[in-house]
């Protein structure tokens, strides 16, 4: 008898219970379909993080991409439903999960580079690409690991965390130094994320992970309170699953800060609807030039097949395609286009937002240590670098610095004299490195060769899968602040062939 009524107490409180809730399918979710099913009272901002959060947890351990949970997300999602909940009205990014690269400044969590020398360093304020995205009403879920100080485009090694694997295939390497962002991103353990790329760093990543990546024109989003690595070349920008994403990433991220001088350029080339150019036929009529110059050189034949056929599919989309193109002195324009201005821009950073007395310069960080071989290499490189007498001239923006000038006017040329809207190439000409052989693998890095040099915007979609299941990377490289062209491109591209899946692993 004591069994029988024991029974019944227990089946009336589970029928008396309110229903479960459905879990939330995080895999592939959308800003769009988050935003619905907001309105729709499917689940909240905290349901979505807290799922977000527990899949991080449960998975995570397989692939070493997050350095550090926010402990204030799910409070912040708590305040963004009680605003939903009195207003009706959603912020552009009301809710959104945010994950963000680990040398971007933001404010409670330690931005650490991957380097123990900054490894309790919590700034002070939010850098103000954060403060943007965060008045949009995004929400930092988490922190990505890194490449040491951003100097591998390789892998993704830090002191602090280890090495980061890929998600598609985990004996495989992420790129660097964004590789963490890319494998999160990739994995579903947030909505959007942010990279940061001074050769290679948002594409790379993005490629491997069959990502959109966005390097935008240099001026067009500030770079204030990020860890530099060559401010003359560095570019912070979305790493999405889908273009849509991205560009709403970018829209809100866009804009003049008085901290940053270089963004003084973007004045009067920028829009506050970078939406409106999500074009489904943005292809047709767009006039493609074929870049071969990088194309043909050492490229792994499932790269060069999977190439091929993204020139078809733009053609049956619309596109003209012109097969090939050339540019006049390529090759002795693209030499000598480096500047070591490592300690220079580091120890700025340092000063501006570290302020020690004990944590003030290049040696100061050799001094603390590093567990990676190759960042210790790096840092003792940069230790006896020597730079040029005229910096304007020889190390400055691309907007001073003639021999960079120089190099992006030869590519505009030919671009204007054939009125192509982008160049595009490949990515990366072979496929994500071995993690126990990334040095004598590392082959085939399209990203560093041009728009970090001349400053022009370069965008890398997923054009396919090779064998082992590697993501390949397509680029299309645009004219200073062509963003909307190629936003109508890639989105075009992207519909029109729905390469992007997620993985399994």
């Amino acid at each position: 008898m004591n069994r029988l009524v024991a029974f019944l107490i227990l089946s009336l409180a589970w029928a008396c219970q309110a229903p479960l809730k459905e879990p939330i399918i995080l895999e592939e979710l959308t800003i769009s379909e988050i935003h619905q099913a907001f309105q729709n009272g499917d689940f909240s901002a905290e349901d979505l993080v807290e799922a977000y959060l527990s899949r991080i947890e449960a998975l995570d351990s397989s692939l070493n991409s997050i350095s550090v949970t926010n402990p204030e997300a799910l409070p912040t999602a708590k305040k963004l439903d009680a605003e939903f909940s009195k207003t009706r009205k959603l912020r552009p990014l009301h809710g959104i999960p945010l994950i963000v690269k680990d040398n971007i400044n933001t404010k409670g969590l330690p931005t650490t580079a991957g380097a123990l020398a900054l490894a309790d360093f919590y700034p002070e304020e939010d850098a103000f690409i954060i403060q943007k995205l965060v008045a949009a009403g995004a929400i930092v879920i988490a922190k990505s690991n890194m490449a040491e100080w951003a100097f591998s485009p390789m892998h993704s090694e830090s002191s602090t965390q280890g090495t980061t694997r890929n998600p598609y295939n985990l004996d495989h390497v992420p790129a660097g130094s964004s590789g963490g962002t890319g494998a999160a991103v990739a994995a579903n353990f947030g909505t959007i994320g942010l990279g940061t790329d001074t050769g290679n760093s948002i594409r790379g990543p993005s490629s491997h992970h069959a990502l959109v990546g966005f390097r935008t024109t240099l001026g067009l989003v500030s770079r204030e309170g990020i860890v530099p690595l060559y401010l003359r070349n560095d570019v912070v920008g979305p790493m999405c699953r889908t273009v849509e994403d991205a560009t709403k990433v970018l829209q809100a991220i866009a804009g003049i800060d008085p901290k940053d001088p270089i963004t003084h350029y973007s004045q009067g080339k920028t829009t506050t609807n970078y939406t409106q150019f999500l074009k489904k036929d943005g292809m047709k009529g767009a006039r493609i030039g074929v870049f071969r110059t990088l194309s043909e050189k050492d490229t792994d034949p499932e790269i060069s097949a999977l190439f091929n056929q993204s020139l078809k599919d733009m053609a049956m989309l619309g596109a003209v395609i012109i097969d090939s193109v050339e540019v006049e002195n390529f090759d002795s324009l693209r030499r000598n286009q480096w500047c070591p201005v490592f300690r220079q821009d580091l120890e700025k950073f340092l000063a501006d937002y570290v302020k020690r007395d004990t944590m003030k310069t290049l040696e100061d960080v050799i001094r603390v240590g590093t567990k990676s071989e190759y960042a210790k290499e790096g840092l003792e490189s940069f230790r006896e670098s020597e730079l040029p007498e005229n910096m304007v001239e020889d190390c400055g923006d691309p907007f001073t610095d003639l021999r960079r000038i120089a190099f992006r006017e030869a590519i505009e040329k030919v671009m204007d004299s054939l009125k192509l809207d982008a160049l595009v190439y490949p990515s990366w000409n072979n496929k994500p490195a071995r993690i126990d052989r990334f040095q004598e693998e590392y082959l085939g890095d399209n990203s560093q060769i041009i728009a970090p040099h001349t400053g022009q915007p370069a965008f890398t979609i997923t054009m396919g899968f090779t064998s082992g299941n590697l993501p390949a990377g397509l680029q299309f490289l645009g004219k200073m602040w062509t963003e909307p062209t190629l936003i109508r491109l890639v989105y075009s591209y992207e519909q029109g062939t729905k390469h992007r899946k997620a993985p399994v692993f």
